[in-house]
């Protein structure tokens, strides 16, 4: 089959949804098909063509949930005609289709399969249910074109139930495990390492995972916590520091996935304690393939990856005490540690990128089929 994967936001800017689309890609190829990403071309791109990804139309920064993002603003609908002309794509599968304009442009020109993929969680928050009543219209006028609808969580689904009583099938994020293998940790070390990847905003919840290492600071001075990212809480969480005198405490900044992967593998705990609007976690996923036990905040994202033994990672990050004596339990005791590493292992595999293109091509030849009945 030929596929098309419709990504709304800016492929070379990392996040969930660029890197869930770009591992299908990768997967389908090797798998015998041929598949494509079609994006939005960043206003500040001038490179060469990349092979695999098709860029059409224009983005631009926008406010989008929590978080900024890249999305497709113009679409030259001429050039866009003529890519599914040439291509002629028998499945199109977009990405988040309720961010405009990109998938409904295809979606109003395009005889293909269409398959739906929601990703983001709608929190309950003010800001969320303001999103939802602007996006609510354009969400609906694209449903009908949608021959069927994924998502890759139950929460992830909660916004598009309200709108339809079809079915929804879930089909979670997956994770490239060639790339991620666990490090020897038998050797011991004088420090105990905790990690914090992501953005630096409030949902993260970071300001708790400090207010708890600045309890476990008080005691265990052979503790550091190491914070990679970037994000507009960024100096209040320094501030924060500053102010409480809690020391060994990095903030590493951008890094990239080189070594971020060799801070997985060798740090002590991940710990990544959002408080809301998380529909999955592939950073979870990520760690677990890694080797590093996980502390996590329980947001309905990361409850639906952390199930089992997994469970025993979740706290509540506001309950500063407890959220310490988990991140020390987790940390030191060798037994419970095994325990994790060996759930993870097994559990990790269901979610390699060979299962879930699996799962895809199941349902594009199920559609593919009643189509051409």
């Amino acid at each position: 089959m030929k596929i098309g994967l419709v990504c709304p936001y800016n492929i070379f800017k990392g996040g969930g949804v660029q890197e869930y689309a770009l591992g299908l890609q990768k997967s389908l190829v090797s798998a015998g098909h041929k598949a494509f990403i079609i994006t939005p071309q960043p206003r500040d791109y001038n490179g060469p063509k990349v092979p695999g990804i098709i860029m059409v139309g224009g983005a631009a920064p926008i406010r989008s949930f929590h978080t900024s993002a890249q999305v497709s603003a113009t679409v030259d609908t001429e050039a866009l005609e003529a890519v599914l002309h040439e291509q002629n794509f028998d499945i199109l599968h977009f990405h988040e289709p309720w961010v405009p304009m990109l998938s409904r442009q295809i979606l109003l020109r395009s005889d293909a399969i269409h398959i739906g993929t929601f990703h983001a969680a709608m929190s309950e928050r003010r800001a969320s249910r303001t999103v939802e009543r602007v996006i609510t219209p354009y969400t609906k006028s694209i449903l009908k074109y949608l021959d069927i609808l994924t998502a890759v969580s139950p929460v992830a689904t909660n916004y598009v139930k309200s709108l339809t009583h079809r079915k929804i099938y879930i089909i979670p994020n997956g994770i490239d495990l060639s790339r991620y293998t666990p490090a020897d940790k038998s050797k011991p070390k004088n420090k105990k390492t905790i990690l914090y990847i992501g953005r630096l905003e409030k949902r993260k919840a970071v300001k708790y995972l400090i207010e708890a290492f600045g309890i476990i600071n008080q005691v265990h001075k052979q503790y550091r916590l190491l914070i990679v990212g970037e994000g507009p809480e960024k100096d209040n969480l320094k501030e924060q520091i500053k102010q409480a005198k809690i020391s060994n405490i990095d903030f590493l900044g951008h890094i990239d996935d080189a070594e971020k992967i060799r801070l997985l593998q060798t740090s002590d705990v991940f710990c990544s304690p959002a408080m809301y609007g998380e529909s999955f976690g592939i950073v979870l996923l990520e760690a677990m393939a890694a080797g590093c036990v996980t502390v996590a905040g329980s947001n309905a994202g990361y409850e639906s990856v952390l199930t089992g033994s997994g469970q025993i990672s979740l706290v509540s990050p506001k309950d500063t005490k407890e959220f310490a004596r988990r991140l020390l339990l987790m940390a030191s005791d060798d037994g419970l540690r095994e325990h994790w590493l060996n759930w993870a292992k097994n559990e990790v595999e269901k979610y390699s990128y060979s299962n879930i293109v699996a799962q895809y091509v199941k349902l594009y030849q199920l559609a593919y089929e009643k189509k051409h009945q």
